[in-house]
C-alpha cells in the first residue's frame, strides 16, 4: 500500500519535473555553490594562516615588504632561509609520511588526469608554501589557494561517487573559486579555469564555473570586507593618439614574456643540479632572497604591495628598475629551488613594472598626449599576464575586476590581444603548458584514459524492477531516486521497457486503482537504448531525440541484458573534455 508521505513526495517531484524539467542542472550548481563555500572559507583561513606563521617568524604581521623593511639586516637576510629550509623539510617528510601516488597538481588531475587530487599529498605542500611565503619567499599564495579547493572538490565528488567527467568539472569549479578567491574576480577565475586549463568555454561547463567563483567571492566579501584588489587613482586616456603606445606595450610585453619564462626554467634548472637534499637546496633559495633584500627589500612577497605602489604612487623610474631587476632574480631563485606557490602574483609585478618603465618613457617623450605611468603599469599588468597564460580575455577581465576602472578596458584590449599574439608569434606556449610538460606528464599517464565509448561513462546498476512489481513498490523506488524512469527487467535482467514517473499521475489521483495495477499495466516498450561497446557520438544522436536525463545500456543490442545507465551530463561534459584537447593527442 501506497503511504500519503510517498503519494505526496511524487507529487511534488512530477510538479518540478512539468515546470522546471527537472534534470541534472540544479544537482550540479549545488554542488558547485557548495565548493565555492568551502574554497572561499579555506582561502580566508589559508591567508590567517600566513599571517600568524609570519608573527611567529618575525614578530611582524602586515605587509611582508614592510616586515623587512622594520627587520634587522642580519634578520632580513636569515628569516627566508630558515623558513626555505623548514619549507623543505615539510615537504620531504611529510611526502614520506602521506604515502600516496595521488597527484596535489589539480592541472594535471583536470588536463590528463581522473580528477583526483590527493587529501594528504596536498595539505603536506600548501604546509610547505605556508612556511616559504610566510618567511618573504618570492611566490604567490594564490598557488595553494587554488590547490586546496580544488582537493575538497575533489574529495567531495569521491565520496559522492560522482563519474569522471563530473568529478573532473567539480575539480575545475575548486581551480575556479580558488582563484577568484584570491583576487575578487569571478568572471576570471571562471574565465581562467575555462580559457587556460580546460580550453572550452561551454555552458555545461562554464555556467557551474561562474556559479562556485560567485559564492567563493561572496563569502570572502562577508568574512573580509568587499573592495578591489587594487585600490587606484581613477584611469583615463590622454588622447586617442595614446591607443598606438598601448599597442605598443603589448609588443614590448609579448618580445618580454619568453625571456621570463626562460628565467624560471634556467633557475630551476641551475638550482636543480646542486648536489644538496632538498632542503638545503630550498635554504639555498631562500638565502638568495635574503642577501638580495639586503639592498632591496621590496624582493620579499609575491609583490602585491609594490604593486599598489606603482599604481598609485610616483616612483623614480631608477629605483624602479633595481627593484625590477631585483625581484625577478629573487623570484627565479625561490621558483628554481622547488618552493611551492604561485607565480601569477609575481607575473603581475613583472607586467606592472614593465609597464611603469615603459610609461616613464613615453611620458617623458610626448608629456601631452600620455596619461602617468601607473596608467601603463596598470594596461602593462594585463599584457604580461595575456603573454605568458595566453589567455587575453581571461587577462582583460582579470585586471578590471581587481581594479573597477571601466575605462582601463579599452587599451587592456588593445594590449592583451597584442601582447598574446607577439608572445605566440615568438613560439612561446602558455607558463602553464610548460609547467606540465615538466612534470613530464603525458595522456598514457595511468589512470589518464579519456572515455570513447558508452561503457567508459556508464552508471552501473541502475534501479529496475520486475514486470509484476506493484504500484506501491514503484512509488517508493521514486521516492528514494531522483530519476524519472524505472527500468523493468525480466528474471534474466534483459530490459523490457520503462515505468515513467510521468504516467504515474493518473493513479496517485485515484489511490484504490493504484493499489491494483503493476508494472506491467503502464510499461512503455519504446526506450532508446545503448550497446555498452556503441561510441560517443552515436550516444550523442541517441540523446538528440530523447529528451531524457538518462539511457539505459545493455550488453548488446540482440540480448539487450542490462548492465547500467548513461547520463546526458556526462555525456557532454566528456565531449567537451575530449574537444578541447590538441589535435596531436586525439589520434
Amino acid at each position: 500500500m501506497l503511504k500519503p508521505i510517498h503519494r505526496h513526495l511524487l507529487k511534488w517531484r512530477l510538479w518540478f519535473v512539468e515546470y522546471f524539467h527537472g534534470g541534472e542542472l540544479p544537482v550540479t550548481l549545488f554542488w558547485a555553490g557548495l565548493v565555492g563555500l568551502g574554497g572561499g572559507l579555506l582561502s580566508v583561513l589559508f591567508r590567517r594562516a600566513i599571517r600568524l606563521l609570519q608573527w611567529v617568524l618575525t614578530e611582524h604581521q602586515g605587509s611582508l615588504v614592510q616586515t623587512a623593511m622594520d627587520l634587522p639586516k642580519w634578520e632580513r637576510l636569515l628569516v627566508p632561509g630558515v623558513g626555505g629550509l623548514i619549507a623543505g623539510v615539510v615537504l620531504v617528510w611529510g611526502m614520506r609520511l602521506a604515502r600516496s601516488r595521488k597527484t596535489s597538481d589539480y592541472m594535471e588531475a583536470l588536463v590528463v588526469g581522473n580528477g583526483v587530487v590527493g587529501v594528504r599529498t596536498t595539505l603536506v605542500k600548501s604546509l610547505s608554501s605556508l612556511f616559504t611565503i610566510a618567511s618573504g619567499g618570492a611566490v604567490g599564495r594564490e598557488g595553494p589557494m587554488v590547490t586546496l579547493a580544488s582537493m575538497l572538490a575533489s574529495t567531495i565528488g569521491r565520496l559522492r561517487g560522482f563519474s569522471m567527467p563530473r568529478l573532473k568539472l567539480l575539480v575545475a569549479c575548486g581551480a575556479a573559486a580558488g582563484i577568484a578567491a584570491a583576487y575578487n574576480a569571478p568572471i576570471a577565475g571562471a574565465l581562467y579555469v575555462g580559457e587556460i586549463i580546460l580550453g572550452t568555454i561551454s555552458m555545461e561547463m562554464f555556467g557551474p564555473l561562474i556559479f562556485s567563483s560567485v559564492v567563493s567571492t561572496l563569502t570572502v566579501h562577508q568574512l573580509l570586507g568587499a573592495r578591489p584588489t587594487y585600490v587606484i587613482p581613477g584611469f583615463h586616456v590622454a588622447s586617442n593618439w595614446e591607443f598606438f603606445f598601448y599597442i605598443a606595450l603589448g609588443l614590448l610585453a609579448g618580445m618580454i614574456s619568453p625571456l621570463f619564462l626562460g628565467l624560471l626554467k634556467n633557475s630551476e634548472r641551475l638550482l636543480m643540479r646542486l648536489p644538496v637534499s632538498v632542503p638545503v637546496r630550498m635554504m639555498a633559495g631562500g638565502l638568495i632572497v635574503g642577501v638580495i633584500s639586503l639592498i632591496c627589500p621590496e624582493v620579499w612577497g609575491n609583490g602585491y604591495s609594490v604593486v599598489n605602489s606603482i599604481l598609485r604612487q610616483d616612483w623614480i623610474w631608477t629605483t624602479l628598475l633595481m627593484v625590477f631587476a631585483c625581484k625577478i632574480l629573487a623570484t627565479g631563485a625561490t621558483v628554481g629551488s622547488g618552493a611551492v606557490g604561485g607565480v601569477f602574483t609575481p607575473t603581475l609585478f613583472v607586467g606592472a613594472s614593465i609597464g611603469c618603465l615603459f610609461g616613464h618613457a613615453i611620458h617623458f617623450v610626448a608629456p601631452q598626449i600620455t596619461t602617468v605611468p601607473g596608467g601603463y603599469a596598470l594596461v602593462g599588468m594585463g599584457c604580461f599576464l595575456a603573454a605568458t597564460t595566453q589567455a587575453p580575455l581571461m587577462s582583460i577581465l582579470m585586471i578590471f575586476e581587481m581594479t573597477l576602472q571601466y575605462d582601463v578596458v579599452l587599451p587592456l584590449m588593445l594590449g592583451c590581444v597584442t601582447a598574446h599574439y607577439m608572445s605566440k608569434g615568438l613560439g612561446q606556449k602558455s607558463i602553464y603548458a610548460s609547467h606540465l610538460r615538466r612534470k613530464k606528464v603525458s595522456e598514457s599517464s595511468p589512470g589518464s584514459s579519456k572515455a570513447s565509448v558508452v561503457r567508459d561513462l556508464m552508471r552501473p546498476d541502475p534501479p529496475c524492477v520486475l514486470p509484476q512489481t506493484s504500484f506501491g513498490e514503484i512509488a517508493r523506488i521514486f521516492s528514494k531516486y531522483r530519476i524519472n524512469y524505472v527500468y523493468v527487467v525480466d528474471a534474466e535482467k534483459r530490459f523490457l521497457g520503462v515505468v515513467s514517473l510521468h504516467e504515474m499521475k493518473p493513479y496517485l489521483n485515484d489511490p484504490v486503482l493504484s493499489e491494483t495495477v503493476l508494472a506491467m499495466d503502464f510499461m512503455r516498450e519504446d526506450f532508446p537504448v545503448l550497446a555498452s561497446g556503441q561510441h560517443l557520438t552515436e550516444a550523442l544522436k541517441a540523446f538528440s531525440s530523447h529528451d531524457g536525463e538518462r539511457i539505459p545500456i545493455v550488453d548488446n543490442l540482440v540480448d539487450r541484458h542490462l548492465v547500467g545507465v548513461i547520463s546526458k551530463t556526462d555525456l557532454l561534459l566528456a565531449l567537451a573534455d575530449f574537444s578541447s584537447r590538441p589535435a596531436s593527442t586525439k589520434s
